[in-house]
């Protein structure tokens, strides 16, 4: 693989991750209610998520996938009624101000369990992967290693935008604080998890 090819796939790679999508609203949703930390821990647990879905691909192990399809499905499922319920918590929880007791709070096992189900458990993530690699690997070379780096790669760029949506949303937080904004901010965290538990529910095999 040629380096402009490697600064096209990182640039593609990028443009990718930075597309909103249900990874991304859950790390805002989670960093608006519990703090940067907790955003940080759901992008940890979505890579991971994603580095599983990468090394499956990268090893052909498909048929893992598929014997696995049912047990998904429920996992799916199960992820999407979690995130769904405590969307429609944090819509209905009462107002209070943000002070150095209450930030940076969230369950970090939860949240990076809930950014890994959503990773994982999309059935389409992995033929898009099959689909987006083979565009920048070049035949003459060792497609073995073109993966690794393709891989390696891919989640470190996903790792460092993701967290940065964590970060640019946990510096919006202080902003709502008070009453109003308060409640505004259960508000748009709470519809955020209740789209993504949607979202992972509504997704079908294709």
């Amino acid at each position: 693989m040629s380096m402009e090819i490697y600064f096209a796939y990182c640039l593609a790679t990028a443009l990718l991750v930075l597309m909103p999508g249900p990874i991304v609203t859950l790390i805002v949703a989670n960093t608006l209610t519990h703090g940067t930390r907790t955003g940080l821990a759901t992008s940890i647990g979505s890579t991971t998520g994603t580095g599983v879905l990468l090394a499956v691909g990268g090893f052909g192990m498909v048929w893992v996938l598929a014997f696995l399809s049912d047990w998904l499905i429920w996992i799916r499922w199960a992820g999407a009624a979690s995130l769904f319920y405590l969307g429609v918590r944090q819509w209905r929880a009462p107002v209070h101000g943000l002070d150095e007791t209450d930030a940076d709070q969230g369950p970090p096992k939860a949240v990076f369990l809930h950014g890994f189900i959503v990773a994982v458990t999309n059935p389409k993530t992995i033929l898009f992967y099959a689909a987006f690699f083979p565009q920048f690997i070049d035949p003459a070379g060792s497609v073995a290693t073109q993966l690794t780096i393709m891989s390696f790669t891919f989640l470190v760029i996903a790792l460092i935008l993701d967290s940065a949506y964590a970060l640019m949303a946990g510096r919006l937080r202080p902003w709502l604080t008070g009453t109003h904004r308060g409640r505004l901010r259960n508000r748009i965290t709470g519809s955020l998890l209740m789209v993504t538990g949607a979202g992972l529910a509504l997704v079908r095999k294709s």
